[in-house]
């Protein structure tokens, strides 16, 4: 028997293993991206009528603008916890970076 006809052992076998690709990596990529889309649009959509409604609606209920301070910072937070617990740590990364920038206007918010 000659070392060609052998299986790789070891740390050689593990990194051939670990090369090969995974035929469901696709899909489950377009799934993720498609999560992190409708939590983004929701946000994007929700947070401003929240505000509107709060602002100018009747007698200027302060229960709506808290909701509004809330979502504010929970759409980018929970998008990136997605993103993060699927291994996308770019994505993830943006968007914690997008929820310490919701910060100041959450605060503000709460401040009308």
């Amino acid at each position: 028997m000659t070392t060609e006809d052998q299986p790789a052992e070891g740390f050689a076998a593990r990194m051939a293993f670990a090369l090969q690709k995974d035929p469901l990596e696709a899909p489950r990529r377009t799934h993720l991206h498609l999560r992190l889309i409708a939590i983004t649009l929701a946000w994007l959509v929700t947070v401003p009528l929240l505000l509107i409604y709060g602002l100018t609606g009747p007698g200027h209920t302060d229960n709506v603008l808290d909701l509004a301070a809330f979502l504010t910072l929970l759409g980018p937070f929970a998008a990136a916890v997605l993103a993060t617990k699927n291994r996308r740590f770019g994505l993830g990364g943006g968007y914690i970076v997008l929820t310490l920038l919701m910060v100041l206007p959450a605060a503000a918010i709460t401040r009308l």
